[in-house]
């Protein structure tokens, strides 16, 4: 499935979109639907980077609707107001589409708020919430939403650990979902996409980006994989979509260096736990003594808990929890909950991402609002660029981005129609499961993807293709057998063979604090 970059040389394309997390995966596919003749160019593999990572939650939007440190700010700016209500309906209607249109991408679980008398807000004000968002979104998901007493909390699995149980003014039980995984649905995306005719590339640097003088746009790319032999093409574009998230200030600067600021990067680290069987499908929300969100998720048989929130100044290119980082989750997860007893030790792995946020002066850690950015004004005429667009909302920032470029350019292919579909691996009843704790991926499904999912190495294999990466072991102890399982497909000898498990154990130690036994 992936053309040699050789073959794309003076290729023109109606747009380029660069970076194919799961909105610019989202970008190509609806782009592509409209007759766009459509390049999507990833630096690493497909979804790698904050998609990645995030908390993973496909939430109602009930946390727009917290008007801060004020109950009353809503009232004071109403500016804001209708701003969180329209993130909130985002929310609701992007919870609607992924249940509805892609069940296997999603698992549904319960969910808890805490409401304690030192809240800035009564339990009826947490009843108007739901009410509103009940009003603001379709009816086909439910909410099942329902207020507990401080005496049912005593008796429910994880609600029992909870904090000065006696200070409660109630708990918020809804009904919440989770992506599972997200990387998987950047590539449903992704692969529609190339269905639908986009070229669509991983493992591609861009390497300069210049605006010609007939209009167009002119990328250099280079194949990572090709060990220099294709050297380096040039490609050209009507228009150029920026989805390359943290990575955005860096691609908008190597078309014009004063490009000005878009993104504010904020870190957070989650750490995976293993919980007692009965809190299976338990989650809560609550918020930190920082006075920021703080979840505890359920995660196929497991619980991780997160996320922090740092501004981010370090290498973006390599993004990873810090010691530190875990202990002062840890402190906030038994503050919260000090009968579970989290310890380090217990932590089966962590991870980190760092959100690619809208800047703005006056929010020192970035605003959360989705931006689509326009960058004529910093003379990049038909270059737009989309910041804070989470997961969630993936489907309509797609749709945003392919109507703005429609205002700007006309299609030269015939549309088509995008599917939401998952898709699926063949049945083969006869492969054996990679790994017992997630028996819904087999090493049949890893050498289907590896002969056509256009994976590069290991990594890409278990964690964006089959799903291995993110269990108890991190599929760490059978990857010497996965690596031979799919060695013909990916013309691997027995030293790569060898070397790739090698890399697998070293990224998983590197980037997760994995350390569990690898044989």
């Amino acid at each position: 499935m992936r053309t040699p970059l050789s073959e794309l040389a003076g290729t023109r394309f109606d747009v380029a979109v660069i970076g194919a997390g799961v909105n610019g995966a989202s970008a190509a596919q609806h782009l592509a639907a409209a007759g766009f003749s459509t390049l999507l160019v990833e630096q690493n593999d497909f979804a790698s980077g904050s998609s990645s990572r995030s908390s993973r939650l496909l939430h109602c939007g009930l946390r727009y609707l917290a008007p801060g440190s004020s109950a009353w700010e809503f009232a004071f700016h109403p500016r804001r107001l209708m701003k969180a209500l329209g993130m909130a309906r985002q929310a609701m209607v992007a919870r609607s589409e992924m249940v509805r249109d892609t069940p296997e991408r999603v698992r549904p679980m319960t969910f808890s708020y805490p409401i304690y008398k030192e809240t800035p807000y009564a339990p009826w004000q947490v009843d108007l919430a739901f009410k509103i968002l009940k009003g603001l979104g379709p009816n086909d998901v439910p909410l099942d939403y329902r207020r507990l007493g401080r005496g049912e909390a005593r008796r429910r699995p994880l609600l029992e650990w909870l904090r000065d149980i006696d200070a409660l003014k109630g708990i918020a039980q809804f009904r919440e979902y989770r992506f599972d995984w997200p990387e998987r649905v950047a590539l449903d995306a992704v692969l529609d996409a190339a269905r639908l005719g986009a070229e669509v590339r991983n493992h591609t640097a861009l390497k300069g980006l210049e605006r010609q003088a007939d209009g167009d746009w002119r990328l250099v790319l280079e194949d990572k994989l090709a060990d220099g032999a294709s050297g380096e093409v040039s490609v050209m574009a009507g228009a150029v979509v920026n989805t390359a998230g943290i990575w955005i200030d860096r691609v908008n600067r190597m078309a014009a260096a004063d490009a000005g600021r878009r993104i504010t990067g904020t870190k957070g680290i989650h750490c995976m736990f293993r919980l007692p069987p009965e809190c299976a499908d338990e989650g809560i929300a609550s918020m930190n003594r920082d006075d920021e969100p703080i979840y505890c998720v359920p995660w196929r048989g497991l619980h991780y808990l997160g996320p922090t929130e740092t501004l981010y100044e370090g290498d973006i290119d390599d993004i990873r929890p810090e010691e530190g980082e875990i202990e002062w989750l840890l402190a906030e997860a038994n503050y919260l909950l000090p009968g579970a007893e989290f310890k380090r030790a217990n932590v089966l792995f962590a991870w980190a991402g760092v959100r690619p946020l809208t800047y703005d002066p006056a929010q020192p850690k970035g605003a959360r609002s989705r931006e689509l950015h326009d960058l004529s004004s910093d003379g990049l005429d038909n270059m737009f660029a989309l910041t804070a667009g989470p997961i969630m909302t993936h489907r309509s920032a797609g749709e945003l981005l392919t109507r703005r470029v429609a205002s700007r350019v006309t299609p030269t292919g015939t549309p088509g129609r995008p599917s939401y579909a998952a898709s699926k691996f063949p049945d083969d009843t006869n492969s054996p499961a990679i790994d017992d704790e997630w028996p819904e991926a087999s090493f049949a499904d890893l050498r289907h993807a590896a002969a056509h999912e256009m994976p590069a190495d290991l990594v890409d294999l278990l964690f964006r293709r089959s799903g291995n990466g993110w269990t108890a072991s991190m599929a760490a102890p059978m990857a010497e057998r996965a690596a031979r399982e799919v060695a013909a497909a990916m013309g691997w000898d027995d030293a790569r063979v060898d070397a790739e498990a090698k890399a697998y154990r070293e990224f998983v130690a590197h980037n997760h604090l994995w350390h569990g036994a690898s044989d």
